[in-house]
């Protein structure tokens, strides 16, 4: 059986490839909110429509779950994590498959981190519009200057 080589920034210990780079974490935090965003949603969803007797079928369209559902907060910000983040999730992949181990790439990738976990705190609780944006705009610069990083260093090598 061949087995292909381990990427850049990675070992294979006992069958298993280990990664020594830290730029994996930051992409591992974000998986992390996700998950713990999608805990928040489903537990409110599902209280609700149990409180209310909601039956799922009247609720399978996103049409029908926004006129029954009174509190979307936890799902409209999981739908989020799936927007602005997708642009993370794949330089965070090209950084570890071309090598990148650089301070500020890893330190912006943890910005953008803790600017999306208070974007998730405040939309998932008290909701204030413009403190939201302000933290959304500011996670989107952190996320722009990521890439120009990790642009210039890719192209360097």
């Amino acid at each position: 059986m061949h087995t292909a080589p381990a990427p850049a920034g990675a070992f294979v210990s006992g069958g298993v490839m280990v990664t020594s780079n830290p730029i994996v974490w930051p992409g591992v935090a974000m998986v992390a909110l996700s998950f713990a965003v999608a805990s928040v949603m489903y537990r409110r969803r599902i209280g609700q429509m149990v409180r209310e007797r909601i039956p799922p079928q009247s609720v399978a369209l996103s049409a029908q779950l926004a006129t029954r559902l009174t509190d979307t907060r936890a799902s409209d910000n999981y739908r989020n994590l799936f927007e602005l983040p997708v642009l993370f999730y794949f330089g965070i992949a090209l950084a570890f498959a071309a090598g990148v181990d650089d301070a500020w790439v890893v330190g912006l990738a943890w910005g953008f981190v803790a600017l999306r976990i208070a974007h998730s705190a405040i939309q998932c609780g008290y909701n204030r519009v413009m403190h939201r944006f302000r933290v959304f705009l500011l996670g989107t610069g952190v996320l722009l200057m990521f890439w120009i990083r990790l642009g210039w260093l890719l192209a360097q090598a």
